[in-house]
């Protein structure tokens, strides 16, 4: 079962298969191909990760993986 902390893999995958960086949309579309079943057996995870994938992405910018929202155009997620 899918847990929390695994959503920041998940999101390093989904930029990385994106060209590293991209809009939250195709993001999620990314991580739901590849990890629906992971997701519909994690329990209530699968009714937050869409608001998760957000805590995800703030762990990987305070760890220098991703760029802050300031240093990437609005609405586009980016790897360092």
């Amino acid at each position: 079962m899918a847990q929390r902390a695994d959503l920041r893999d998940w999101l390093l995958e989904a930029l990385n298969s994106l060209g590293g960086k991209s809009q939250i949309v195709p993001i999620c579309q990314c991580i739901w191909d590849n990890h629906e079943k992971d997701l519909r057996e994690s329990s209530d995870l699968f009714f937050t990760w869409q608001y998760d994938i957000r805590w995800a992405a703030t762990q990987l910018r305070k760890k220098g993986l991703m760029k802050f929202a300031d240093e990437s155009p609005r609405g586009v997620w980016e790897l360092k």
